[in-house]
């Protein structure tokens, strides 16, 4: 399994370890991810992710996961967030259709 955010796409980063004799050597900063479970409010039912903890203040900011990943890039979200995401936007048009008629 990567360490892959799903939602933001954000990987290890590499850099370096300075001693206090200055001393360079290479190192990676991990993610902190963590795996949630998050509730969609247009499908009524709950998704397990790995997200990181960034990702998750996010979510909270923006209104959920809905709101979420309607704002998202395509790019940046994982094959399953994807499609997460295309239900919804499926389920929203089909209520909205249903509305109309």
């Amino acid at each position: 399994m990567s360490r892959r955010c799903d939602l933001t796409g954000r990987r290890p980063q590499v850099g370096h370890k300075v001693s206090h004799s200055n001393i360079k050597t290479k190192r990676r900063f991990l993610p902190n991810l963590g795996v949630v479970t998050l509730s969609s409010d247009t499908l009524g039912r709950s998704f397990r992710l790995r997200i990181t903890r960034n990702a998750m203040r996010s979510v909270d900011h923006r209104g959920g996961l809905d709101a979420y990943l309607a704002k998202s890039r395509d790019e940046e979200l994982s094959p399953e967030a994807l499609r997460i995401k295309y239900e919804i936007a499926k389920a929203q048009a089909l209520a909205a259709e249903a509305v109309a008629a």
